[in-house]
Parts: C-alpha cells; sequence; structure tokens
C-alpha cells in the first residue's frame, strides 16, 4: 500500500504526519502539526531508528510493514526517550518479541519506567558499534539535548546521522521528505521556535553535542522531527552555532500587555520611533493575542527586546509575567532591554521588569518609562527617547 522511501540502499524512512495535535507537549501550538520521524534499515539483521507518538502507530505500522512484509524487526534503536518517539515501544515489543532495544545507561531506566520492563536491552556507550552485516551503527551521546538520555546513531557506510531531536522541527512533511524536495526557507521559521522553545534553555549542551558531531563525515541529518536534511545540512549546522551561542540579528522584538489600550499606545510610540531611526526589523506582540513560542521564537532571532505591561495585581499583567517567567527559564544571556508600563493606583510592573533586568544580565538601554493613566506629552517623549535609545544600540550592532 505504501510506496517506500529512500534515504540511501537499504534505508528507508517510515515516519506519519500528525495534523491533528493541536498542542506539542500540551504547550506549544501546531498550526502546521508536525511529522515523527522513524527510519529502517534492511541488512541481515533490521534495525527500526526511533518510533512515533503512540496515536499515530497504525499508520507507521503499515509503512514497516511495506518495506518488511511479515520479516521481524531484531534491533529498536532509542535514541530519545520522550514520549513522541518511544510511545510505541509497548506495542512494537508485542508484535516483535524477540526484538532487542538498545539505548544507553540513562535510556534502559527509563524503558522499565515507562513499560514495565528492562530485559532484553542492549546497553551502548560513547563510540560503541552495532554490526548489522554490510551496515555499522555507532552511537554518540549528546546529554541535554534536550534530555539527559538522547544520543544520536550514525551510519557509517551511509554517512547517515539519525539525530533524535537535534536539528527538528515543528511542521508537517507536505509530500516533500527531504529538503530539496520542498521550499525548505518555508521550514526555517518553524525550525526556530522548535529549538527555541524545546531546546533553547540547553545551548552549552548543544555546543558540546556540535563540537562533537564536527568530528564525523555527514551527508545526511535524519531528525525524529521535520525534514530529512541532504542540501541545507551546512545552513542549519550554523544556525544551531548561532541559536546555542544565542547570536541575535540586528532587529528590535517589542512584546506588550494593555488591557484598555494604555499600554498599547506607548508601544506604538516606541515602536515609531525606532523605524523613524533607520531600523527595519521591528516585531511587535500582544502577548494576550500570540502565543509565548511565537514570541520566544523572535526574542532569539533579534539582539534587543523591549517589554512592556500595566500593572495588575501589584505585579505584571499575567500573560506578560508568563513570558517574562519562560524567559527567565530559559536564560538567554544576552540581550538589549528595553521597559516601560503604566498604572492607575500603584506603580509595580516597572519594578517587576526591572528586577527581571538584574537578574537576566541583560544591558538596559534607555530610560525605562512608567506613565499614570493615559499615555501624557512628557510620557510620550519619554517613549520616544526610549525608541531612540535602543536604535541607536541596534544600528550600531552593539
Amino acid at each position: 500500500m505504501y510506496k517506500p522511501v529512500n534515504l540511501a540502499k537499504d534505508v528507508f524512512y517510515v515516519g506519519v504526519n500528525d495534523r491533528r495535535t493541536h498542542l506539542f507537549e500540551n504547550m506549544w501550538p501546531l498550526e502546521r502539526g508536525v511529522a515523527y520521524n522513524s527510519y529502517l534499515i534492511t541488512d541481515e539483521k533490521v534495525a527500526l531508528i526511533d518510533g512515533v507518538e503512540i496515536g499515530q502507530v497504525e499508520r507507521f505500522l503499515k509503512k514497516i510493514r511495506a518495506v518488511l512484509g511479515a520479516r521481524p524487526i531484531d534491533y529498536l534503536v532509542i535514541n530519545h526517550m520522550e514520549p513522541d518517539h518511544a510511545g510505541a515501544i509497548q506495542i512494537l515489543r508485542e508484535l516483535y518479541p524477540d526484538m532487542k532495544l538498545v539505548g544507553n545507561k540513562k535510556t534502559i531506566p527509563m524503558i522499565d519506567g515507562y513499560f514495565g520492563f528492562s530485559d532484553n536491552c542492549i546497553e551502548v556507550d560513547e563510540g560503541s558499534k552495532l554490526e548489522l552485516g554490510n551496515h555499522t551503527l555507532q552511537f554518540f551521546m549528546i546529554p541535554m539535548v534536550h534530555w539527559p538520555e538522547t544520543m544520536v546513531t550514525y551510519l557509517l557506510e551511509e554517512q547517515i546521522l539519525f539525530s533524535a531531536d537535534a536539528f527538528g522541527s515543528f511542521g508537517t512533511l507536505d509530500g516533500g521528505i527531504f529538503d530539496d524536495e520542498m521550499d525548505f526557507d518555508y521550514f526555517k521559521d518553524e525550525m526556530r521556535r522548535y529549538y527555541s522553545n524545546i531546546v533553547g534553555k540547553y545551548g552549552s549542551p548543544v555546543r558540546k553535542a556540535l563540537e562533537k558531531l564536527a568530528t564525523l563525515d555527514i551527508k545526511m541529518i535524519a531528525a525524529t522531527h521535520g525534514p530529512v536534511l541532504r542540501t541545507h545540512i551546512a545552513e542549519v549546522l550554523d544556525m544551531y552555532n548561532r541559536w546555542s551561542n544565542y547570536m541575535g540579528e540586528e532587529g528590535v522584538v517589542i512584546a506588550y500587555a494593555s488591557m484598555y489600550g494604555h499600554t498599547e499606545e506607548m508601544a506604538e510610540v516606541i515602536a515609531r520611533e525606532i523605524a523613524e531611526q533607520g531600523v527595519r526589523s521591528i516585531r511587535m506582540y500582544d502577548v494576550s493575542k500570540t502565543h509565548p513560542s511565537y514570541i520566544i521564537s523572535d526574542i532569539f532571532k533579534y539582539n534587543s527586546l523591549i517589554l512592556g505591561s500595566p500593572t495588575y495585581s501589584n505585579g505584571l499583567h499575567p500573560n506578560l509575567e508568563s513570558l517574562v517567567n519562560k524567559l527567565e527559564t530559559i536564560g538567554i544571556p544576552q540581550r538589549n532591554f528595553g521597559f516601560f508600563g503604566n498604572f492607575t493606583w500603584a506603580g509595580a510592573a516597572v519594578k517587576r521588569l526591572q528586577g527581571f533586568a538584574e537578574t537576566s544580565g541583560w544591558k538596559v538601554v534607555g530610560v525605562p518609562v512608567e506613565e499614570k493613566h493615559a499615555l501624557k506629552s512628557s510620557k510620550y517623549e519619554a517613549c520616544r527617547e526610549l525608541g531612540r535609545a535602543m536604535a541607536s544600540v541596534v544600528k550600531n550592532g552593539k
């Protein structure tokens, strides 16, 4: 029923698309869906590399059988135990009872924890090899990209890196499986949104993984989400290098909360002044309308951020507080930062943003603006001055 998709001779793509799930990890919007990628290698022994989310198992099994027929699977290589890839382990074990599970010393206790068994497992460590016949698999540990047990599998003969979640992306594979079968630029924003929200906290482990993988000759990267890379490998490696070093492009993100439009008016004045000073990359977000995953993605992209909020219950507006909490969790080490707010009874929003600036270690640009009630001429000019100060920093490449 399914025409097999070859990555190379005897290497097959057997992943599936999910266009029905609304939230990845029950948090991140999937407006363009997501792909769960899995791969088969047929040799004297058969190896399945990673699995899929349990809700997609029916089509997954049909694709496996389209390649194998009645032939059994000898090895299931588990690069990453997160349930969107490992959810089908129980069913696979029941269908292929002699199948051996291949993982590292941190993987096997997770198998036991999720499924209640740890027998018929093969433990591998850094540099271990598994011979399939004419194909050899080699394993490298990349802990915290983005779970502690994560590893990658390298197919020596074909120079294919099965990279788990590293180099992955949100978005379904709409016909094209490989990066050169599609408009790859269409995926870049979703790749950055995936990285910034799922892996973004772990910049140091990502850099260590990149150093390790630089020793390999890689002709193809087969991640567990997103396109299989064979044309844009250098470009994606450069993207990961920039993101893991938190290197932002020149531009400003302005994110604000506004209940009745007064804080939004301040944001508009600031943004207009930044534009008049010659900055072209300005991204404005109302945090009550836009999911924080999109805002965080652009905060990773650009080197400057301005936040604004009314005082609400002696603190930030809850939706901006949520964004700030997420930024504190990720711990981006460097951004130019400005902030503003307003209040009716007692001001607290600007004070909270000042505390965030101090704990983040970011460079505070300009003078924070705080207005009581509606925007008036003196604070209008103060907003313009904040915009000018931020534009100067951005234009000077600081």
